[in-house]
């Protein structure tokens, strides 16, 4: 596509360049993208416009600015508006593809996840974008719902790839960002509603609002909703023109705990959910119910529910002891995960690790310390992402939450919190690792390093069957 053709009805160019992409991340272009620079949360993309001509971009629109550069520039006043229709005008196969919408507080990634499985195993090849990636595609993305043009540059890829339906994480963000305008959304999916991103959305009512858009969209068929959320007055108003598909705890004739998850009795089924906690019934539910709004039967559905595997860091079990590392990183989440090990482990103490992020909600990690101190036998507090705060200052909002008679164990170090919990952990205690889940970087205010919570229990094992070893040689 030339760039004039592009540009049709957003500004005139007497450039006459042939183009292949486009993209906003200068680290991410291919040779033959056009760069859309734009201002930033803490730098301008113009800043990054040599980065993006090492790469091979072959010419840059810019926002508010002028720029001179080795490539045609184009300034476009307001160009972030824009990016819709760049995006339709030259990804036009996006909008072919039938995406299912899952947003929630919790559970986004399990949910999405079950979804793709379910409809993978019944016939329909499936696209799956989120948290952990972009699933069967070349793009990346680090955010849980990409930015507008890497998810139409994968969506339209998915198209031409034979891929005509997708699960999609939608976030917060990208709702008050309109990175998912103009795509065919037909089914919102919606997990749950509690405590997060305050930092970005300043409110509860603020945060709700934007998670409601997704159920307000012209495009929508069905909505599937959970009626035990406290919220789900609020989207089931929202979605009130098209049909729903409710669910609810309730739905499950009888439920029994077993040594791997449930033994749940469905609709005349009787079948085992292959995973801990009720948070996970809902997930599996969530699901089930989504493929019910597909026009899937029960028949077809139900005897594949004991099949799905979890997505990695999520209430993710190592095989040798009781330890679960699990991506919990609001209030709710890990109030959950710890009650989850409770229900399936009476007899033994709990011990916690977690930290919270920095630049992020810090009126969430007062109530987290709160919430694992009166569930938890032991904390263990230690570093999450500090990012550009002081670690010890995002500690200390923590220990705000928690009575000052709880006696809290605090290693700044991930990794040595890590090692010296699972070498010390008694045969009567579970272990939870809280925050990161499937993360493999830990972000510090200078640097990123590579940091893997299940590659440390796995060493931290190693080194305690070592010293265990030592230790009856000289008995």
């Amino acid at each position: 596509m030339e760039i004039a053709q592009l540009l049709t009805n957003i500004v005139n160019t007497k450039f006459d360049i042939q183009f292949t992409g486009l993209s906003l991340n200068a680290s991410k272009i291919q040779p033959g993208d056009i760069f859309v620079a734009l201002q930033g949360s803490k730098s301008h993309g113009a800043d990054y416009a040599d980065q993006a001509i090492d790469r091979g971009c072959v010419a840059i629109l810019v926002d508010a600015k002028n720029l001179e550069c080795n490539v045609p520039t184009i300034r476009i006043d307001n160009l972030s508006d824009h990016l819709p229709t760049l995006a339709k005008t030259y990804y036009s196969d996006a909008t072919k593809v039938e995406l299912i919408g899952v947003t929630g507080t919790n559970g986004k990634t399990s949910v999405a996840h079950f979804i793709s499985q379910l409809l993978n195993k019944l016939g329909t090849n499936t696209g799956l974008i989120g948290t952990l990636g972009i699933d069967k595609n070349s793009q990346q993305s680090s955010n849980t719902t990409p930015d507008i043009l890497t998810l139409y540059r994968a969506l339209n890829e998915y198209y031409q790839h034979d891929i005509k339906t997708a699960v999609l994480e939608v976030s917060s963000h990208a709702l008050a960002q309109n990175r998912i305008e103009g795509l065919n959304i037909t089914q919102a999916v919606f997990t749950n509603f509690s405590q997060d991103h305050l930092d970005y959305h300043h409110s509860l009512e603020m945060y709700k609002s934007e998670k409601i858009k997704l159920f307000q969209l012209d495009s929508l068929k069905s909505v599937v909703l959970n009626v035990d959320d406290a919220s789900f007055k609020d989207f089931d108003i929202a979605s009130k023109d098209v049909e729903k598909f409710n669910y609810s705890i309730d739905d499950f004739d009888d439920i029994k705990i077993s040594e791997y998850g449930f033994i749940t009795h469905l609709n005349g089924f009787v079948f085992e959910v292959p995973f801990l906690g009720e948070f996970n019934l809902m997930n599996v539910l969530t699901a089930y119910n989504t493929l019910k709004a597909l026009g899937f039967k029960d028949e077809q559905v139900i005897p594949l529910l004991h099949q799905l595997s979890p997505p990695p860091g999520r209430m993710q079990k190592n095989a040798q002891q009781l330890i679960w590392i699990d991506y919990a990183h609001t209030p709710d989440a890990i109030e959950k995960a710890i009650i989850t090990l409770q229900d399936h482990y009476p007899e033994h103490k709990i011990r916690v690790i977690f930290g919270c992020g920095g630049n992020r909600d810090k009126d969430k990690r007062g109530k987290m310390g709160k919430i694992t101190s009166k569930l938890a036998d032991t904390i263990i507090l230690t570093n999450d992402n500090p990012r550009d705060e002081n670690p010890q200052a995002i500690i200390d909002d923590i220990l705000s939450g928690i009575d000052d008679s709880y006696e809290v164990i605090i290693t700044e170090n991930r990794q040595t919190a890590i090692e010296n919990a699972v070498i010390t952990l008694g045969e009567d205690e579970c272990l939870l690792i809280a925050g990161k889940g499937h993360e493999t970087t830990q972000i510090f205010n200078h640097e990123t390093i590579e940091s893997n919570d299940n590659d440390m229990v796995l060493a931290a094992i190693i080194e305690a069957a070592r010293l265990k070893k030592i230790k009856n040689k000289q008995r």
